[in-house]
């Protein structure tokens, strides 16, 4: 019972601390889902280096000592309490946030983590010897559904009820019990008789399990299947958030399914038949290629998700089975798992640093597929020999999808550019001396502004800032109400898009946009000329909104908009009880803080609601449907703040009351839960 309890307890916090951690931090980085892709490096990064402490150390330390040494070795992880990221990590403006990132985990989490991560092979390895003809390979199915149930039990009981802080104070009480567990454990095996015999570390091995030392070929394959597994979990989890449907946490599913694979190719009852999953790769693998490459069902989200996941579930149960397959005898165990550990630490490097810099388009997916194909074709040869030439021909299918998903992607970009927030293409239709000549530029599924750059819709402003938008409403009512001594408008952004924004500055006006991502300010200055042909003052300020403004002396903005809620990267600390409060320190009294909470998966009003009661502060919504006979127009929904109703008063029937919804939470940088504001009908 206490091996079990010490894997049990070490998966659970492993997993646990993932979203716990990853949820600190991301305030301070954007909001950005790349925040959570880096974080994932890390933590398999942290994985390969216990895995290698788990196969190194009871090599050089010996069967007596090794265990005496963890338990050192734990009692130093636990100086490391509580697990609280510091403030002094937050960035001050572009600084390169990958590396950052890195260093602040390593830093808050890093020997917590490494030594939760040493668990399930060393426990296993502890195992093995002092049971010696009992299978250990179970413990590590029981390790992944632990596993499963710290990231279930996470968005759906932890976070809806408890605070990140103490989420982080209960984390680290549970981390001290687990130490106390694992010492006791380590202690007893110390003092075991036959942690010194050595025969006992070459026990007959399993069922399935291969003889003798494992060949460099068969430690390059395992590698390779868990470098596979890996880069398709991350691939297919940016696939479906960033190109075809922003659903905050989808990432959840994909890792699901992953971790399922794992418990039951692991569990040692067969659940891994080959000749059944060879049968379901191919189609599997077609319909993922179908879909990267057709447009009729580019943001159909259950069609979408359904393929792609189902997809996911039988390429991991391919790899993970081949995997358990090929698991040697528990002399070799520790090994094993530093392999499918540099795999999927490999596996989340190319995802999640290399791609970004080699390729300019999401093209993980296809090449991740592509690799998993050229695995396949082997065991395909071998279970049947009639399956080599549908496995080759899906090969060469996989090559034609890949190359007609970059076309596509190409297709009508003038610009693409990527980095860690992602990839931006700026687009074009019509002839270009025409006045139907339109520039967009887009973000994954979202449209972050568009333009007419000839003719007379030049310096017309598009999009979700038209005349009939909330955004539109609230400058042209500021322009009304100011004294004639003061006409000249003070305007903040936050979210840069294309720079329409500008287009509503007049001469004297003085506009001031924050925006995260550099590369957007390049692409809207080199395609777009809203901000050239602004007749006011733009200034363009580079960092996270909320930081940035923190910094800065009160601006008495007429209206301060918060434009950055239409993609999954969701920066929830600028819809919180502090941010509202920070930003209406800049607005002047009698002016407005608009946020445009356009969404089609979250129904942000109600959190606004919530925080305008806390605070005092008089709001409205302003629905701006689409208009067909209006290119400019896109439909739009804005929520509307002010310290007074007089000032939103003229509004009338543009605008309905913010009405505040029984049991809707108050956010704030402590608590939020997205999952509270999801909209389930889709």
């Amino acid at each position: 019972m206490l091996f079990h309890a010490v894997v049990a307890l070490s998966a659970f916090l492993l997993f646990l601390v993932q979203p716990l951690i990853a949820k600190q931090i991301l305030p301070w980085f954007g909001g950005s889902s790349a925040v959570w892709t880096t974080c994932m490096l890390f933590f398999q990064a942290a994985l390969l280096v216990g895995y290698a402490y788990a196969d190194w150390t009871p090599r050089h330390f010996g069967a007596k000592r090794q265990p005496l040494a963890h338990i050192a070795v734990a009692l130093l992880a636990a100086l490391s309490l509580p697990i609280l990221a510091a403030t002094h990590w937050k960035p001050e403006g572009s600084e390169e946030p990958i590396s950052r990132i890195l260093m602040l985990l390593t830093v808050t989490i890093g020997l917590p983590y490494v030594l939760l991560a040493t668990t399930s092979p060393l426990i296993q390895s502890y195992f093995a010897r002092l049971r010696p003809g009992r299978d250990p390979y179970r413990l590590f199915a029981l390790s992944n559904a632990a596993s499963l149930g710290a990231l279930v039990a996470y968005p759906s009981v932890i976070e809806p009820w408890v605070g990140t802080r103490w989420q982080a104070y209960a984390w680290s009480v549970l981390f001290a019990v687990f130490v106390l567990l694992l010492s006791t454990l380590a202690w007893r095996v110390s003092r075991t008789p036959t942690a010194d015999n050595d025969a006992s570390q070459a026990a007959t091995s399993p069922r399935g399990a291969s003889a003798g030392a494992p060949a460099l070929s068969t430690r390059l394959r395992w590698l390779a299947l868990s470098a596979v597994g890996s880069m398709l979990l991350l691939a297919v989890s940016n696939h479906i958030t960033q190109n075809v449907a922003s659903v905050p946490l989808l990432w959840i599913l994909p890792l699901t399914l992953y971790l399922l694979t794992f418990i039951l190719v692991f569990d040692g009852t067969g659940w891994y038949r080959r000749g059944v999953f060879a049968i379901a790769f191919v189609p599997s693998v077609l319909g993922m290629c179908f879909l990267l490459i057709s447009k009729d069902y580019q943001f159909d989200l259950i069609v979408q998700t359904t393929a792609f996941c189902l997809g996911l579930f039988v390429v991991c149960m391919f790899c993970h089975g081949e995997l358990a397959l090929a698991k040697p005898q528990p002399a070799y165990l520790t090994l094993f798992y530093l392999r499918i550990a540099a795999g999927g630490a490999l596996g989340a490097l190319i995802v999640s640093v290399l791609a970004p810099f080699v390729f300019d388009i999401y093209v993980e997916t296809a090449l991740a597929l592509l690799l998993a194909t050229l695995l396949f074709v082997p065991v395909a040869r071998a279970l049947r020999g009639w399956l080599l030439w549908p496995s080759l021909a899906l090969t060469l299918v996989v090559i034609g999808a890949t190359i007609g998903y970059v076309r596509e992607e190409y297709k009508n970009a003038v610009a693409i550019s990527r980095n860690f927030y992602g990839v931006l293409k700026v687009k074009t239709y019509g002839e270009p001396d025409s006045p139907d000549y339109l520039v967009r530029l887009v973000h994954g599924a979202i449209l972050h502004g568009e333009q007419y750059p000839v003719g007379s819709l030049r310096r017309e402003p598009t999009t979700y800032y038209t005349a009939s938008s909330g955004f539109g409403r609230a400058v042209e009512l500021e322009r009304r109400q100011a004294p004639k001594t003061h006409d000249a408008q003070r305007i903040g952004m936050i979210g840069l898009g294309v720079g329409t924004v500008a287009a509503w500055c007049r001469r004297g006006d003085w506009c001031r946009i924050y925006e995260i991502n550099p590369e957007v300010e390049r692409l809207a200055r080199r395609h777009f000329s809203f901000l050239a042909d602004s007749l006011g003052q733009i200034e363009v300020i580079l960092g996270d909104a909320r930081l940035s403004l923190e910094r800065e002396a009160n601006n008495q903005f007429n209206v301060l908009a918060v434009d950055a809620f239409s993609g999954d990267s969701i920066p929830m600390h600028l819809i919180t009880d502090e941010a509202v409060r920070a930003f209406m320190a800049h607005v002047r009294h009698g002016g407005i803080l608009a946020y445009h909470v356009s969404n089609r998966f979250l129904d942000l009003p109600p959190v606004l609601a919530e925080i305008a009661a806390r605070q005092g502060l008089a709001g409205v919504v302003v629905n701006d449907p689409s208009q067909k006979d209006n290119a400019l127009h896109s439909s739009s929904t804005w929520v509307l703040l002010a310290r007074e109703h007089t000032s939103l008063a003229p509004l009338g029937d543009a605008a309905t009351p913010l009405a505040r919804q029984p049991g809707a939470p108050l956010w704030s940088d402590d608590f939020n839960n997205l999952l509270s504001v999801v909209k389930w009908a889709w």
